[in-house]
C-alpha cells in the first residue's frame, strides 16, 4: 500500500497535530504608486550550509529571483517580511477576503516548502524532502513574481518551522491562497506521480477545485502521472488555514527514476513553472457555458440535472417543443432549478423546417407556446438546429435570422462540442472530443445533448476535466457564439 510522504516517520505523523510556541507575523507598511505592483519581498537571503550539492542550485534560483524582484519592483517601494522572535509579537490586521477580483499585486499567495532543519522529511539515494521542497517553492515563487503577485514563502532556508507556525503565516497576513510542496513515498518502489491534498474542512469547494487545477497544470507541465485528488482532514496545516488551501505531493522520492528528475534543476523548473500557472489559472478562470439539446427527456435530462445541482452549477437547455409536451415536469424542474431555457425548435425535421422563413417561424412560435405554457417563461434565446449554418438552411439561414434578430431574439452556436450526437456513443470518447475542442479558450460554449444517456453518465468526469472554467448559464446579456 502507498504511503503518503507526510506519514511515512514519525515526523511526518506530526503534520497531523499541532505544536506549542507559537510565533506571530508582522507585516509592514506597503508604498504605492498608481498602478504599481507592490510585492512582498523575502527576508534576507542567506546562504545555506550543506553538503547536498541541492543548496547551490537553491542559491542559484534565490539570485535569479532577487533579479525578478527588482526588475517588478522598479518604481514601487519595497516591503519585507520578517519573521519576529518571541519578544517583538503583534497582532496584524489580514489583508479581507472575499472575491478574488482584485489586481495580481494585490493577491498575496503564500507558499510553505515542508519540513526543514531537523525534520529532514523523506528521504532516498542522499535526496532530503527538505531541500527539495524548497527548491521547487523557489521556483514557483519566482515565476509569480513575474507575473506581478505578491508572494512569501514560510521558510527560505534550511530551518524548522512548527505547523502552527506555517499556518499562521498564512492567516495572520491575510493571504488569499495557500500552497504547501511535498514530496511522497512508498513501500512500492514504482509508485509515482503527483498528487494533491485538500481539506473540506477549510473553503472546501474552492480548495478542492485549487487541488484539480494546480494538478492538471503541473502534470501537463512535467508529464508526469497523474494520481488521485485526496480530501483529508488530517493534514494541520491545510486544515487551519482560513483561505483556500491545498497539498501538493510532486512525486516520489522512494522511486529512483522519479527521485532522479525531481532532484534536476530542470524539472524543478518545470514543476514550479506548471504550478504558478495553476495558481494564475484558479485566480483567473476561464468561463464555460454548458448548453444541452434536443430535450427535455425523463431519465437522462433527471441524470444531468441531479448533477449539475449537486456541483451547484447552472446550464443552458435548448428545448424541443414535442419533448417538452411529453415531459412538461420535466421542463419546469429545468425552470425551477434556476438553469436558462432557450428553444430549439417544436419538431426536429430539418426538411419541414427549413423548407422557407416562414415555416420556420411557425415552427418557433409553436415551441415557444409549449414552453410558455410548460414553465411560464418566456423564450429570448434560440439554438439554430444543425447549428446557424448547416446544409439543409444554406439558402434560408440568413434571412431567419435576419427577422429573428429583429424580433428581439439570440441565437447561440457553439464552440466545442463533445459529439455526443452519434450513433453509440462511447463516454471516454465524448470527454476527449470535449476537452480537445476547448483548445485553452477562455470562453467557451460547449454543445452537449441531454437525451443522450452516455451524456449523462460521463458528465461529473467531464465537469472534472475542466476546474480552470467557471460553469455559467446563457443570458441575453452573454455576446454570442455565432458561426
Amino acid at each position: 500500500m502507498r504511503k503518503s510522504g507526510l506519514y511515512t516517520s514519525d515526523l511526518y505523523i506530526e503534520y497531523a497535530g499541532a505544536y506549542s510556541d507559537p510565533i506571530e507575523w508582522r507585516e509592514k507598511s506597503i508604498g504605492r504608486t498608481g498602478k504599481n505592483i507592490a510585492i512582498f519581498l523575502l527576508a534576507a537571503v542567506i546562504g545555506i550550509v550543506s553538503v547536498n550539492p541541492l543548496a547551490g542550485r537553491i542559491n542559484q534560483i534565490k539570485a535569479a529571483m532577487s533579479q525578478t524582484s527588482k526588475a517588478a519592483m522598479a518604481g514601487t517601494n519595497s516591503t519585507k517580511l520578517t519573521l519576529l522572535p518571541q519578544s517583538e509579537q503583534e497582532s496584524v490586521p489580514g489583508i479581507p477576503l472575499g472575491t478574488l477580483e482584485k489586481e495580481p499585486g494585490d493577491i498575496l499567495i503564500v507558499l510553505d516548502p515542508g519540513h526543514g532543519g531537523e525534520d529532514e522529511g523523506c528521504a532516498g539515494g542522499g535526496v532530503e524532502e527538505k531541500e527539495i521542497n524548497l527548491g521547487i517553492a523557489l521556483e514557483i515563487q519566482r515565476k509569480l513574481l513575474e507575473k506581478g503577485y505578491q508572494v512569501r514563502l514560510t521558510r527560505n532556508e534550511d530551518v524548522g518551522l512548527t505547523l502552527e507556525e506555517r499556518a499562521k503565516a498564512a492567516n495572520e497576513t491575510g493571504a488569499d491562497l495557500y500552497i504547501s510542496i511535498h514530496q511522497n513515498s512508498s513501500e512500492e518502489a514504482d509508485a509515482d506521480g503527483i498528487e494533491v491534498w485538500y481539506s473540506s474542512q477549510n473553503q472546501g469547494e474552492e480548495s478542492e477545485r485549487l487541488s484539480r487545477i494546480i494538478q492538471k497544470y503541473a502534470v501537463q507541465n512535467t508529464g508526469a502521472r497523474s494520481r488521485e485528488i485526496v480530501e483529508n482532514e488530517e493534514p494541520y496545516v491545510i486544515r487551519e488555514c482560513t483561505m483556500p488551501s491545498c497539498l501538493i505531493e510532486t512525486g516520489f522520492l522512494s522511486n529512483k527514476a522519479e527521485r532522479g528528475k525531481l532532484a534536476a534543476p530542470e524539472y524543478q523548473e518545470q514543476l514550479g513553472e506548471g504550478i504558478a500557472a495553476g495558481i494564475d489559472a484558479y485566480l483567473n478562470p476561464k468561463t464555460m457555458y454548458l448548453t444541452f439539446d434536443d430535450g427535455p427527456s425523463e431519465e437522462n435530462t433527471a441524470r444531468v440535472l441531479d448533477i449539475l445541482k449537486a456541483r451547484n452549477i447552472k446550464a443552458t437547455f435548448f428545448l424541443v417543443g414535442e419533448n417538452v409536451e411529453k415531459h412538461p415536469e420535466m421542463a419546469k424542474r429545468i425552470a425551477d432549478e434556476g438553469h436558462t431555457i432557450g428553444i430549439h425548435c417544436y419538431s426536429h425535421d430539418y426538411k419541414a423546417l427549413y423548407a422557407s422563413v416562414e415555416s420556420y417561424l411557425a415552427d418557433f412560435e409553436k415551441a415557444q407556446e409549449v414552453v410558455r405554457e410548460a414553465t411560464g417563461i418566456e423564450v429570448k434565446l434560440f439554438r439554430f438546429p444543425g447549428g446557424s449554418i448547416n446544409s439543409y438552411n444554406k439558402q434560408v439561414y440568413q434571412q431567419i435570422a435576419e427577422e429573428m434578430t429583429q424580433r428581439g431574439y439570440i441565437y447561440y452556436d457553439w464552440n466545442a462540442s463533445l459529439e455526443d450526437a452519434v450513433k453509440n456513443p462511447k463516454a471516454e470518447t465524448l470527454i476527449q472530443n470535449a476537452v480537445s475542442s476547448t483548445l485553452g479558450r477562455k470562453k467557451v460554449i460547449m454543445l452537449a445533448h441531454d437525451v443522450v444517456g452516455e451524456t449523462g453518465l460521463c458528465l461529473e468526469e467531464l465537469l472534472d476535466q475542466f476546474p480552470e472554467y467557471q460553469m455559467e448559464s446563457l443570458t441575453e446579456e452573454v455576446e454570442p457564439i455565432q458561426f
